[in-house]
């Protein structure tokens, strides 16, 4: 005997989804407009141009600023190419077979890895091993490991999610596997690269455990890759957890927000230019 109509269930799982959607939703918006609501009055130019003075007591982040373009954009510089490139071996290239099944899996374990087991790892191996010292070149290091998977993973989906009739199309124009791969598939996969890209950017900004142990935590502004930086989500967390300044701790973390949220637009804005000019 049916109690509850298809239609009125249908009703019902809707409701409840949207409902979940926007209790997330909710929250989220909760948690930045608080930050940003306490933190964006102390974000001024003087703020974001000056160097901290007393242990971030007082003056700004520019250093820090610098120092987490610096991490962030070596990792993507080294994780990027190599998590792409392994993506196009995996599915253009090499068979189903227990090797490719096992840098798979060996993917989606490192996937899973806390922070601070790879900052642990970061500091034995690139810091003291190969004495790179608390560096911006050990922390980007790090970073890259952390964010490989993602970036193998999303490729490898996207490169999928390209039809077999590109493929065949291109070998019918006489095109090799290379440029078929480079010139057709890699262009139609583009936007979900770049979509790991921005989620592994993301994830390498607002990294604070690794970047601790291998980056350091020096509030000078760092000249080459083997001087010591702070990032800024580092910077928020010490601020906070020693009871520095919970003013520009608030401020830090609002520019932070800014920052991610602006690097997001700014690769949504690329990406539907990409999409755009291929058509």
């Amino acid at each position: 005997m049916r109690i509850v109509s298809p239609a009125v269930s249908q009703r019902i799982a809707v409701s409840l989804l949207w409902s979940m959607a926007a209790l997330t939703m909710g929250i989220l918006v909760f948690i930045v407009a608080y930050v940003l609501w306490h933190g964006l009055p102390h974000v001024t130019w003087g703020f974001l141009s000056q160097s901290p003075r007393s242990m971030g007591r007082e003056g700004g982040v520019f250093p820090i600023i610098i120092g987490t373009l610096w991490v962030t954009g070596l990792a993507i510089m080294i994780a990027a190419p190599v998590g792409l490139i392994t993506a196009m071996y995996l599915t253009e290239y090499a068979r189903q077979s227990r090797l490719t099944n096992v840098i798979r899996f060996g993917a989606d374990c490192l996937a899973g890895i806390p922070s601070i087991i790879f900052g642990l790892f970061g500091f034995v191996f690139f810091v003291i091993t190969l004495g790179m010292g608390l560096s911006v070149l050990s922390g980007a290091l790090t970073l890259s490991l952390m964010v490989l998977p993602t970036i193998i993973r999303t490729s490898e989906e996207a490169i999928r999610a390209v039809p077999r009739a590109y493929r065949d199309a291109s070998y019918g124009l006489g095109a090799t596997r290379w440029q078929m791969v480079t010139k057709v598939v890699l262009r139609s996969a583009m936007p979900g690269i770049c979509t790991g890209i921005v989620l592994s950017i993301g994830r390498s900004i607002g990294e604070t455990a690794a970047i601790m142990l291998t980056a350091g935590s020096a509030l000078g502004f760092p000249k080459t890759v083997f001087d010591s930086c702070r990032t800024l989500s580092l910077h928020f967390y010490i601020l906070s957890r020693e009871g520095i300044s919970m003013a520009n701790a608030y401020a830090t973390a609002s520019v932070l927000i800014v920052v991610i949220f602006g690097i997001n637009l700014l690769a949504y804005w690329a990406m539907k230019r990409f999409v755009a000019g291929k058509r």
